[in-house]
């Protein structure tokens, strides 16, 4: 694990958590799942994105739910944090990702963002950036096979579309939790 600070916000990033035997399962299916062009960044625009939700009661299933609670109880061993929304993000070249934030400043809220692809090579960019409160981007966070990213939800950031030379889409997994 390594961590960041943006603006006395925290953002972990974790890698291999999963062995690549049972993340690659979720990495080679999402592309078949019914995406829509519903989802806004924030509510003060008309930029959608591509969204595929997933039914929270299916979240205790999956391997990736078991290893995101394990990060946030590493991360937060004093708090306990309950999923109140699961979707995946897809985005290709040419799409428009917003900077925004998932929570207000003093909401005690987390996103969990899990990098859903078999590989991925840097110049195919996708990157993950977090903004100080100038607008400054201050941390950069490759997609990378079975990467997951724990971050204070009020945090301002935004997900990169790939690159024209990206020959995949980018998928992100997101876990938002609410401390209890």
């Amino acid at each position: 694990m390594r961590s960041a600070n943006v603006g006395g916000r925290e953002i972990f990033v974790f890698d291999a958590l999963v062995p690549a035997a049972e993340f690659l399962p979720y990495a080679r299916a999402i592309p078949r799942a019914a995406f829509t062009r519903t989802e806004t960044a924030r509510p003060d625009s008309d930029v959608r994105h591509w969204v595929c939700e997933t039914p929270l009661e299916n979240l205790p299933e999956t391997v990736l739910w078991h290893a995101t609670e394990k990060a946030v109880m590493t991360v937060r061993p004093n708090e306990r944090y309950r999923p109140y929304r699961v979707y995946t993000n897809y985005a290709s070249f040419g799409d428009v990702l917003l900077t925004h934030v998932d929570a207000l400043p003093n909401a005690r809220e987390l996103t969990a963002l899990w990098f859903l692809c078999e590989s991925w090579e840097t110049e195919w960019g996708g990157e993950t950036l977090f903004y100080d409160d100038a607008g400054e981007a201050q941390v950069a966070v490759s997609p990378k096979p079975g990467r997951l990213l724990v971050f204070d939800g009020a945090v301002r950031h935004a997900g990169k579309a790939p690159n024209r030379n990206c020959p995949v889409g980018r998928y992100t997994f997101a876990i938002k939790l609410r401390a209890i």
